[in-house]
């Protein structure tokens, strides 16, 4: 019987569990390793090797070309039907028309330079937003 390889690394479980998925549909078994002890204890991913995907050694070639496949047809298949009813802004991404937008809250030039000159900080509104779906960042 053929043993099992470590076939990818991952950062974090959602992609090891989505490429996991992706070789299921496709009939090939697969096992995560690490994925638990990661998840209590980030800290030990550099020790362990990160969280691993393995597969039978003698379906390494099949599982690289499923995942390769999925991959390169991914971007194609985008199709927006993730809209807000509601939403707090009356603009769209211009990448991929959704409206499922966030503001970048993190502080700007201003709040550090009123901080240093003026002893205390002043928070001036982002122009800059992140699209949910596409992943796009834009000014509007």
């Amino acid at each position: 019987m053929a043993s099992l390889v470590q076939f990818k690394y991952y950062a974090n479980s959602l992609e090891a569990n989505r490429d996991k998925q992706i070789l299921a549909n496709n009939g090939l078994k697969s096992f995560i390793a690490n994925e638990q002890t990661i998840q209590s204890d980030w800290l030990l991913s550099q020790a362990l090797g990160g969280i691993q995907l393995q597969v039978f050694e003698d379906e390494v070639e099949k599982a690289q070309e499923i995942l390769k496949n999925f991959l390169d047809n991914e971007h194609t298949s985008l199709e927006v039907d993730h809209t807000i009813a509601d939403p707090d802004y009356d603009f769209t991404c211009p990448k991929c028309g959704s409206n499922h937008l966030y503001r970048d809250e993190n502080p700007g030039g201003l709040f550090g330079i009123s901080l240093l000159f003026l002893g205390f900080p002043i928070k001036a509104k982002s122009h800059l937003y992140h699209c949910y779906y596409c992943g796009n960042k834009f000014r509007a």
